[in-house]
């Protein structure tokens, strides 16, 4: 069981850091070198990730990752649900619509993008994670997480990915109250820097946050005043993939 964990583990931090190579990847898991090696080969054979560039010292996702998470999403009907009013917020706001899932281990996955028509844009890869304190989709999904399981993600330390990266727990616990009364949460670079988005969560049909919807926007397009209208526009997107997923 050691073993699998450790491939997970590696599997993971490859999706976070691609294209990665074998030293970052031992320096980042506390594995030693030859032990990443082999199990990167081991993801290879298997053909989840791939080597990137002439020589095999960087590694890649393949799309059979991406692939997987959209079937998963399929299952339940998300993506379907979500795609129409992921278009309608994105033509409302002309900025890139994203669509994030939880993993499982408290973080969150991008599994699709509406992508905005200006030529200057936020982008970010399918199949990617982040931490859930550090998005804006995220946020609005922890805030409505029964209290135990929320406290769970919160006494995982948090990365400081961006020197805006909120890492103190107490500050992301009197955040929560305010998404609550809003139905939406804001990001302001804590994830990746120069990128502003305003998400909110999507619900099953008993209530719990299965997803999170967002709008994200280069920092250099984001207005402070605007936070209430894109909050309201991209709730009442929320609510649409909800009510789709419990009709």
């Amino acid at each position: 069981m050691q073993g699998v964990h450790r491939v997970l583990s590696v599997l993971e931090l490859v999706a976070e850091h691609q294209p990665a190579g074998v030293g970052e990847l031992s320096r980042i898991s506390g594995l030693p070198k030859s032990t990443v090696q082999r199990t990167l080969r081991a993801l290879a054979d298997a053909g989840w990730i791939r080597p990137v560039g002439r020589e095999f010292t960087r590694w890649a996702l393949t799309p059979r990752m991406v692939t997987i998470g959209r079937r998963a999403a399929r299952e339940g009907g998300l993506r379907e649900a979500a795609l129409g009013p992921m278009r309608e917020l994105r033509d409302l706001t002309h900025e890139t619509v994203t669509l994030q899932i939880p993993d499982g281990q408290h973080r969150m996955i991008l599994i699709e993008r509406i992508d905005s028509p200006q030529p200057v844009r936020t982008f970010e890869r399918l199949g990617a994670t982040s931490p859930m304190p550090v998005t804006s989709a995220g946020l609005a999904l922890l805030a409505l997480l029964p209290e135990a399981e929320a406290e769970r993600v919160l006494r995982e330390p948090l990365p400081r990915l961006t020197a805006r990266t909120v890492v103190d727990p107490q500050l992301i616990r009197s955040a929560i109250g305010g998404i609550r009364a809003t139905g939406f949460a804001v990001n302001t670079g804590q994830n990746r820097p120069g990128v502003c988005a305003v998400g909110a969560a999507v619900l099953d049909a008993a209530g719990t946050p299965v997803a999170g919807l967002g709008v994200s926007m280069p920092e250099s397009r984001f207005d402070p005043e605007q936070v209430p209208r894109w909050g309201a526009q991209v709730r009442a997107a929320a609510a649409a993939v909800t009510a789709a997923l419990t009709d």
